[in-house]
């Protein structure tokens, strides 16, 4: 097969930093090629030197064995390529098919012809089976059609090499699964796919070939149908990792979060919790499952305070916190990492050291005479770096300078280190890669096995099962089973996700 993109020794550095060191891969035409690496290995460097994003230091890429040096992202999209991020980039307030067709928008009599637009961008919709209507307003769209709308935003561009940066990282399972079986169809139509992930089960899911990137550099090049996880997380990591660990068995003690007949109104003014009833003891790790939009997120932000219970109770440590401010639930000891680690988790605008302090300040080891201590903040700062392996510059820096997974991994440092009984954890590793999460989870079990008590959501059901004690499954906003997570497979979990089944098969 002919190669579509050629990599050949190409390097860029920052201040301090050697992001990509000679790197050399080929990319056939019409394959899904797979960029795997951990996160700081490059990968997102590497594209958008590509994509025209970033200029390069020093070698040269070859776009169908031309040279190619794009100045601009436009140069790249002119030579056939297009690159879907992993903050999307749409006007949430235009259409669908305004976000499509902008600066290439079909005319009429010198005016935008709209009617043309819809169109357009419903022929290719439908080519591809994308399944997005074209003149839905894009703030109303469920997160896995927004996916859509950015890949056909590089089809109506007639892109020929498609570039997917991290495109799982806020899907559901059933969208993933929707995703790949239109990238796929990419493939069979002829287009080369670069999918750029750290997710190894989709990798092996759904690419042809694979480069694994390690310390900036290209380390191995792989077909996927020659090798394994394992191997791919050896050459990802530079030695062995266990994929298949399961916390070890734990007895709890006694409740510390008890959730009563919780009811709770969502979006739209709709009932979005009915009669949750659950409790969390401590030295164990309650696991809940649920398709996105089932009700867990609403029920995580009761409890969390961010959101008010129409119904029902919730205690801590015995004390009724059901209508408690936020710095209350703190001062009874609860800690969370939430979903939103951008809008919620982190001020952006503020130093990594400052969002590191954030619900610590003001504790008397940081205060002296009203003031920051400033050597014992920044001693703080350095030990949660050093500890949770945060790759930063300086901690005075804006914390909006990290990448994702180091800015999940300042969330988890931050709320861990208080050492409250009670830890709420949304999507305690979405973004983060191998080694990380291999870290984050062994974390989280000690917090257990210190007497902790963790409350944990996450869509991804092999972390569920790997971690949990106990499952407990949301559909339409009722908890409809708890399941014992040695007696059951994902599949099973995924079958009471959907609402098959309303009861335990053994009840």
């Amino acid at each position: 097969m002919t190669a579509a993109l050629e990599f050949r020794g190409v390097t860029k550095r920052f201040p301090g930093v050697l992001a990509n060191d000679a790197v050399d891969m080929t990319v056939r035409a019409g394959e899904i090629h797979a960029v795997v690496g951990e996160n700081g290995a490059g990968k997102t460097t590497l594209m958008s030197i590509l994509f025209g994003l970033l200029p390069a230091d020093a070698g040269h890429i070859l776009v169908n064995g031309e040279p190619a040096r794009f100045a601009s992202a436009l140069d790249a999209i002119r030579a056939g390529l297009g690159m879907v991020h992993q903050a999307f980039r749409l006007f949430p307030t235009l259409t669908v098919a305004d976000n499509v067709v902008f600066r290439e928008e079909p005319t009429r009599s010198g005016l935008v012809d709209r009617s043309e637009s819809i169109r357009q961008v419903r022929n290719v919709a439908d080519r591809y089976g994308l399944a997005v209507d074209p003149t839905e307003v894009v703030e109303n769209l469920p997160v896995g059609v927004l996916q859509r709308v950015e890949i056909l935003k590089a089809l109506y561009r007639d892109a020929q090499i498609l570039i997917l940066d991290e495109p799982t990282a806020v899907l559901t399972p059933q969208e993933r699964d929707k995703l790949f079986e239109v990238i796929r169809l990419l493939r069979d139509s002829g287009r080369t796919i670069l999918f750029i992930t750290h997710k190894l089960g989709e990798v092996m899911a759904l690419s042809d070939r694979v480069t694994v990137l390690r310390d900036g550099r290209s380390v191995a090049h792989l077909v996927t149908a020659d090798t394994s996880p394992e191997e791919i997380a050896r050459h990802m990591t530079g030695r062995e990792v266990d994929l298949d660990r399961r916390a070890p068995q734990h007895s709890p003690g006694q409740a510390v979060l008890a959730v009563s007949d919780l009811g709770a109104t969502g979006e739209h003014g709709r009932l979005a919790v009915h009669e949750a009833s659950l409790e969390v003891r401590s030295g164990e790790i309650v696991g809940i499952a649920g398709v996105a939009g089932n009700g867990q997120s609403e029920l995580i932000e009761v409890i969390a305070g961010l959101r008010a219970a129409d119904s029902g109770s919730v205690h801590l440590n015995g004390v009724d916190i059901t209508h408690a401010e936020v710095s209350a639930r703190r001062s009874s000891g609860m800690a969370y990492v939430p979903e939103d680690r951008h809008g919620v988790g982190t001020s952006h605008r503020a130093s990594v050291w400052a969002n590191l302090l954030m619900s610590h300040q003001r504790g008397p080891a940081f205060q002296r005479r009203g003031w920051f201590n400033l050597r014992a903040v920044r001693k703080h700062a350095r030990s949660l770096i050093s500890a949770y392996d945060i790759r930063t510059g300086p901690i005075g820096s804006p914390v909006s300078t990290l990448s994702g997974g180091n800015l999940q991994k300042v969330v988890v440092a931050r709320e861990i280190s208080h050492g409250a009984p009670l830890l709420i954890a949304e999507q305690p590793t979405r973004g983060l890669d191998i080694a990380a999460i291999e870290f984050i989870h062994s974390r989280l079990i000690q917090f257990r096995n210190d007497g902790g008590a963790v409350l944990m959501v996450s869509a991804e059901l092999s972390e569920i099962l790997a971690l949990s004690t106990r499952i407990l499954v949301m559909f339409e906003g009722r908890i409809v089973v708890e399941l014992d997570p040695s007696q059951v497979t994902e599949a099973d979990v995924g079958v009471y996700m959907t609402g098959a089944h309303q009861e335990h098969p053994d009840g």
